[in-house]
């Protein structure tokens, strides 16, 4: 299991963007790299475009290991299609992708945590796998024992995030279906993310 240890909303700063949107992202009051040369504006060579690029997003769905991103990377470009669009859709399909979608959680790391203390049901069994691979038609619910914690009922009360249209909430049942395959144009990303410099950093 990978546990980021450090602080998670500096990542914010460092990327230049509020990786997840929240209203209070420290990259909202101070919108420069952190450290004594952050105001400083320095090109970047294509390399660490395509970095840049690829921890962004590693980064936006929170605990992932890179050994997991690669692989998932790998899966994407085995599969019939344009490799970014599948890239994005198995990252997408992650049970804890899904859970923090739906406003279940307030956060991709609370996801992971959600997922893993067994909250969480797949089409009517309990699943505590983080990156378990939710397919079209599945239904995923919160247990009926878990229903009453605060983290899901304040979550659920500010609804802070747009649901996707790849997705069906149903909030008086704690659940929600996943319809279809997400594109990346419907991923409500809280940054701009470019997926075709993961494929050419992976490329190189």
């Amino acid at each position: 299991m990978t546990k980021r240890l450090n602080a998670k909303k500096k990542l914010s700063r460092k990327f230049s963007g509020s990786l997840w949107g929240q209203a209070k992202d420290p990259f909202i009051k101070r919108n420069f790299r952190p450290g004594q040369h952050g105001t400083i504006s320095r090109r970047m060579s294509d390399y660490g475009n395509q970095l840049r690029a690829k921890q962004r997003m590693k980064f936006c769905y929170g605990n992932i290991s890179e050994r997991q991103f690669f692989n998932t990377f790998q899966e994407a470009g085995r599969m019939k299609g344009d490799s970014s669009e599948n890239f994005v859709a198995l990252l997408e399909s992650r049970l804890d992708s899904v859970v923090y979608r739906a406003n279940f959680v307030p956060t991709v790391f609370a996801a992971r945590q959600f997922v893993s203390h067994k909250h969480v049901t797949v089409n009517g069994k309990v699943v505590n796998i983080a990156s378990y691979r939710v397919k079209i038609g599945d239904v995923i619910q919160v247990r009926e024992k878990s229903r009453k914690l605060a983290v899901l009922i304040d979550a659920l009360d500010k609804m802070e995030r747009d649901v996707p249209s790849y997705m069906s909430l149903d909030k008086a049942n704690f659940s929600v279906k996943f319809t279809e395959k997400p594109s990346f144009a419907e991923v409500p990303y809280a940054i701009e993310m470019e997926p075709h410099l993961i494929t050419e950093f992976y490329s190189r």
